[in-house]
Parts: structure tokens; sequence; C-alpha cells
């Protein structure tokens, strides 16, 4: 049985954790609302040159661009977006988990891991899978800068012949609740064909390129591996700030709780111990009479 000044430490304790994790809510809560707007804004850019890649790949051949280029898949390259810190919930081990499953399904092969995050760094370092590069994410917002250095290392590695397919796992920003890990087929790009071309270019104006479609498709597709490395980093973000706003909520709800359990075994075991001491007094007065 504990004793009062033990439970007393406890609570002690138990408050200043929720102290903690109330200023880490709100922290995250502040980073959340600033990684949600540039997500906000990202994404229309992202798309738009989605539609404008496949309207210009669709014409051209798979041969006019490298990255373009459909080989015999014998390397494969994941590309894996997680966070520097912890205490966010599951948000790690689902997007570690994405990754897993894609590992498993490549069979004996396997994959070579670019690992973005010290938290995917961590969890593969006793792991027997390749991994050709870690970096942290860095403190801060995410920049456009680092998103351009992740993109030339795996176009570098496609272009060179390292990895005939370049896959990328990132957590979509949905809400401060809701994180889902995503996989997107990065490498080559994919283009429309056949009856899906048609139907995208249905509605759609036609495009004046100057000076021609293939020199515009030969600019825009590094450009468009960098749009998307960015838009991983930026949903990553949002969603770390989403999923550690919400665990520590969670957690200082359950320090409250723990609190008033505690509390109330406190004050019994005082009420215990007055009234033992009252026992005594009256049993001594009973016993000198």
């Amino acid at each position: 049985m504990p004793s009062l000044k033990d439970i007393k430490r406890r609570i002690k304790s138990v408050k200043n954790t929720r102290q903690i994790t109330k200023a880490m809510k709100m922290v995250s809560a502040a980073k959340l609302k600033k990684a949600q707007d540039e997500i906000t804004a990202a994404r229309p850019y992202a798309e738009k040159m989605l539609d404008l890649i496949n309207s210009l790949a669709s014409k051209a051949s798979p041969d006019s661009h490298p990255l373009l280029e459909k080989r015999e898949v014998k390397n494969v390259s994941l590309a894996l977006f997680t966070s520097d810190r912890g205490l966010c919930g599951s948000f790690n081990s689902q997007l570690l988990r994405t990754a897993e499953r894609f590992l498993r399904e490549r069979g004996p092969s396997g994959a070579s891991l670019y690992l973005v995050g010290k938290r995917g760094a961590e969890y593969y370092k006793r792991r027997n899978i390749t991994v050709l590069s870690a970096r942290p994410v860095g403190s801060g917002r995410p920049s456009y800068g680092a998103a351009v250095e992740i993109a030339n290392d795996l176009v570098g590695a496609y272009l060179k012949g390292e990895t005939d397919e370049v896959h990328m796992i990132f957590s979509e920003f949905k809400s401060a609740l809701t994180q889902k890990p995503l996989t997107i087929k990065l490498l080559p790009v994919a283009t429309p064909d056949g009856e899906e071309a048609k139907e995208d270019g249905d509605g759609k104006g036609e495009y004046i390129y100057e000076p021609g479609e293939e020199a515009v498709l030969a600019s825009l597709l590094p450009k468009y591996v960098e749009v998307q490395a960015f838009r991983a980093l930026l949903e990553t973000s949002a969603s770390e700030h989403g999923a550690r706003m919400t665990a520590m909520d969670s957690a200082s709800k359950n320090a409250g709780q723990m609190i008033s359990g505690l509390t109330l075994v406190y004050n019994r075991l005082r009420q215990a111990a007055i009234t033992k001491e009252l026992m005594e007094i009256i049993g001594g007065a009973e016993a000198l009479k």
C-alpha cells in the first residue's frame, strides 16, 4: 500500500506531465494551421501540373524522355516519409506498416529505401534491408529546396539505371483526426493511354506549346517530381502536427482522469488515517478511566 506522501508525489508528477502535454497540444495546433494552409495552397498546383503532364505525355512516345521510359522491373526504390520526433500517436507506425506491406509484396527481391525522417531511419537501422540514403526532415516548415534535393537524388538514381521504379509513401492529410498513408508510383511517370487518354482530353481545351510539346515536357517532368516530393513533405508535416495535437489532447484528458483517481485514493487513505488516529485516542482515553 503506497503512503500518502507517495501518492501526493505521484499526483504532482502527473500534473506536471499534463502541463507539458497541454503546451505541446497548443504548439501543434498553431503549427497545424500554418501547415494546413500551405498544403491547401499547394494541392491545386500539383493537380494542375499532373493534368498538364498527362496531356503532354499522352501525345508523346515513351522514348521521348527517360522519365517516361518503362523498363523491365528488377530494382525498385521506395521513398518513405516519416517524422523526426515521436509523441504523435500511431502516425509513424501506420507509415512503417504500410512500408512493410509494400516490401512484403515485392517478394524476396524486396526494395531499396530512401528514408526521409529520423523515425524511419531508426526503424530500419537494425533491419536487413538496403538503405540508399537517410535524411532528417529538419526543424521548421518544409522548404522547396529540400524537395529539390530529394527529387534530384531519386531522378539521378533512376537515370543512372540504379532503379527501374520509384514509389513514394507519405501521410495524406485529411483532418486533424484523420491521416491516411498514401502510396504512389513516382517514376516512371505514369501516362494515360487509350480510352483513358481520350476521356481525359474530352472537355478540355487544346494548349499551344512554345517551343514545342517535347521541349516543354522535358522541362516539366523533373519539375513534376520536385512538386510531388514537396507535396509529400507538406502532407506529412500537416499530418504529423494533426496527429500530435490529437495525441496530446488525449494524453491531457487521461492525465486528468488519473489525477482524479489518485486524488480519490489519497482522500480515502487520509480519511482512514485520521479515523485510525481518533480510534487510538478514544481507546487510550477509555484505558485511562
